[in-house]
């Protein structure tokens, strides 16, 4: 069997963003991983089956750090000798990247799940520019993991259309349909659930689930709720993860507005998302920048219209008025408006609901993306 390395920046990204499909891959190829050390890496050899290769990487900007990580990579990457070295976030991918070429290896395969970069400015948008163009000038291939992002890259000049390849619908890993599943949820979890967040059966809830920062539009969810529920008593707004202070943090008036209303329900990380979207009405997704949202698609699967913006991979899973609605990023008043129409229009709302968990499962299911990207690996063994 050949070996195929996946490599992420930490192993929360392996486990979670990769969940099934080093296992799936590894029935036709010896698969490796290799991330940060963590408490995850357990999780991800029991899950996974695979063996899995702890090398430090930081998610920030550490040039002498990124050194070590190189040298470290470069190292694992000389004694294992793979076939394929396909690498997942932005660190990881740069760095190995880097690491794949210097040591020779035929097949440098890159998946772009979102670019960070395109919010940033000056001369840490030109380094990180820069940054990118080595990443994409080290791989022999770069997956987008949607169309609107392969545009991107092309119009950013990042590298040439040839090395270009959105796998399958687009999406990384798919998304397991039988898994985000209402049916899976039982009444009694639901009722619970509602009982210990104090959620009444006739309110609207709001869901949002991801990272608490600025660049998922947190600020101004925040503002168009607030503005919302002077109007509206029977809506709630369900915050399902984590802040990140030091990386992206919230304006200081958010913050307040979090922690001081009580109509605001944060629940912190959830191992299990399921049961929050299960006692939830609208998915609320104003994201400034995405790859391709595994969070849109669960929502979908679990019977959610979506808010969602105007940008790649969420304007892919969202069809406007048929599984939800788009807005412009950045604009808190499109948001409010979008918003109050799912609140005062419930058959609207219901209407989107039923459609979205038929549309994700014609075009999302992660064995189809498994497939396609195995076809893709046996391509380049064919080569």
């Amino acid at each position: 069997m050949k070996k195929i390395l996946r490599i992420t920046t930490v192993p929360i990204s392996l486990m979670n963003l990769l969940k099934g499909q080093p296992k799936f891959m590894s029935q036709y190829y010896k698969v490796v991983g290799v991330t940060s050390s963590g408490d995850e890496i357990d999780t991800i050899i029991n899950d996974e089956g695979i063996r899995v290769i702890a090398v430090e990487m930081t998610r920030t900007i550490s040039p002498i750090k990124d050194l070590v990580s190189l040298f470290k990579l470069y190292k694992v990457i000389k004694k294992e000798k793979p076939f394929i070295v396909h690498s997942h976030t932005p660190k990881a991918g740069t760095l190995g990247m880097m690491a794949a070429k210097l040591a020779g290896v035929q097949n440098r395969l890159h998946t772009i799940a979102g670019l960070p970069l395109l919010e940033a400015t000056g001369s840490k948008r030109k380094l990180l520019d820069l940054v990118e163009k080595i990443t994409y000038a080290c791989a022999t291939k770069i997956y987008p993991n949607s169309l609107g992002l392969k545009d991107i890259i092309i119009q950013n000049r990042y590298t040439k259309p040839s090395k270009l390849k959105v796998i399958a619908n687009g999406s990384s890993n798919g998304i397991d349909a039988n898994h985000f599943s209402i049916k899976n949820i039982s009444v009694k979890t639901i009722s619970t659930l509602r009982e210990e967040l104090h959620i009444n059966k006739s309110d609207v809830v709001f869901v949002f689930v991801g990272r608490l920062v600025t660049d998922k539009g947190i600020n101004e969810l925040i503002s168009a709720f607030k503005k919302l529920s002077k109007d509206h008593q029977h809506i709630k707004l369900l915050l399902v993860g984590t802040f990140e202070s030091e990386l992206d943090p919230l304006q200081a008036s958010t913050l307040s507005e979090i922690e001081n209303n009580k109509n605001i329900i944060h629940v912190g990380w959830q191992t299990d998302v399921r049961p929050y979207f299960a006692i939830s009405s609208i998915l609320a997704f104003p994201s400034y920048r995405e790859g391709f949202p595994n969070v849109v698609m669960q929502a979908g699967a679990m019977d959610l219209p979506s808010i969602v913006t105007d940008i790649n991979g969420c304007n892919e899973i969202i069809k406007q008025h048929i599984n939800g609605l788009i807005i412009p990023p950045k604009d808190e008043s499109e948001l409010f408006i979008a918003m109050q129409y799912l609140v005062e229009n419930p058959d609207e709302a219901q209407k989107m609901a039923k459609a979205s968990r038929k549309i994700i499962c014609d075009n999302y299911q992660r064995e189809v993306v498994w497939n396609a990207l195995l076809k893709e690996y046996n391509n380049l063994e064919n080569q």
